[in-house]
């Protein structure tokens, strides 16, 4: 996060409007209307709006709740109360480099302070057991590969070593697919009988998606948030992305290959919820497909632009800091850490 700075005025608009909206996956009537979808003139559903995905529902199922896809009420509430400590940005316990870790102080973060609705224990619901499935032996080779061509540098020898939502030109939780993450989880749909955008606070990413049903672009052309095309299956909007790069969008697919291939489903399934389901598959990279479902709830705010390079010294500071921590000897860096 230390690569990052916000707008002050903005953010803190941005801040103060996310507050005021219920969490993901909780219920807010709005009147007997809120349990049906609306529709378009031309029948299909109006999908529009902003949405909200923030949630502290974990990717993966944790190792400790191994056989448990679901948790009780008591359990949630357990749970959400061990993230609020634990994800506090306002602690000061772990010594100065931990401290300088946390970056911003918690009033700017967003990760969301409940579970769920249906209180599962993962947004991966497919394996079963709630696990992004191994990842396979050519991973593993490229990944080689890649750390030796590296061998002798470090991980800041320039900007270039950096990820590429370090350097604002993807957003961390924007993908394609989209998950919850820090802060800004929420993203813009707006559509029309041909097509649909969807555009990504964070670093106001945005696809224009259309819905003909035609093929792809040629592989030669590959493209950071892939090619995607559109079409229906009754109610549900089926995006279908291919003709990635082999570079990695998010950190949640770092290492995929070329080959990824992404679907995935938009329903409306109230006024009020739009349900986002993802599957991955990349035969390269995973030893099997796996799907996410990520309910998503509907905000009166805006969406207002992320300026990721505005006034941000994050990347020079972040240099910087590696040329003196490689000068620095084994007990500088001691003492350091131990403050």
């Amino acid at each position: 996060m230390r690569h990052r700075c916000l707008s002050i005025v903005i953010a803190a608009m941005a801040v103060m409007c996310l507050a005021a909206l219920p969490a993901v996956g909780q219920a807010q009537s709005r009147g007997p209307e809120a349990s049906t979808p609306p529709r378009l003139p031309d029948g299909r559903p109006d999908l529009q709006g902003v949405w909200d995905f923030r949630t502290i529902t974990p990717l993966q199922r944790p190792s400790g709740l191994a056989d448990k896809e679901f948790l009780t009420a008591e359990e949630a509430a357990e749970f959400e109360q061990q993230q609020a400590e634990q994800q506090n940005k306002d602690r000061r316990d772990g010594g100065a480099a931990r401290d300088v870790e946390r970056a911003y102080n918690d009033f700017w973060w967003d990760y969301g302070s409940n579970v769920v609705g249906d209180r599962r224990t993962s947004l991966v619901v497919d394996p079963p057991d709630g696990r992004i499935p191994p990842r396979t032996e050519a991973v593993r080779e490229r990944q080689t590969a890649r750390r030796e061509a590296r061998r002798g540098r470090g991980p800041s020898d320039s900007w270039v070593d950096r990820s590429l939502w370090e350097r604002c030109i993807v957003g961390f939780n924007s993908g394609p697919p989209m998950f919850p993450s820090a802060y800004n989880n929420n993203f813009q749909l707006f559509q029309t009988p041909d097509h649909v955008v969807i555009l990504n606070e964070m670093v106001h990413a945005a696809r224009v998606v259309p819905l003909d049903g035609g093929q792809h672009v040629s592989e030669a052309l590959r493209q950071l948030m892939g090619d995607s095309r559109g079409h229906w299956e009754g109610d549900t909007l089926v995006v279908d992305t291919t003709n990635f790069t082999a570079a990695s969008i998010t950190p949640y697919i770092q290492g995929s290959g070329e080959s990824m291939h992404l679907v995935e489903r938009f329903t409306r399934v109230d006024a009020d919820t739009l349900l986002y389901q993802y599957t991955i598959d990349d035969p390269t990279t995973w030893t099997s497909s796996w799907t996410v479902s990520l309910p998503m709830r509907r905000s009166e705010g805006q969406l207002y632009e992320y300026a990721c390079h505005e006034g941000n010294y994050g990347m020079t500071n972040l240099l910087v800091g590696a040329r003196v921590e490689e000068k620095a000897t084994p007990e500088e860096t001691a003492t350091t850490d131990s403050k």
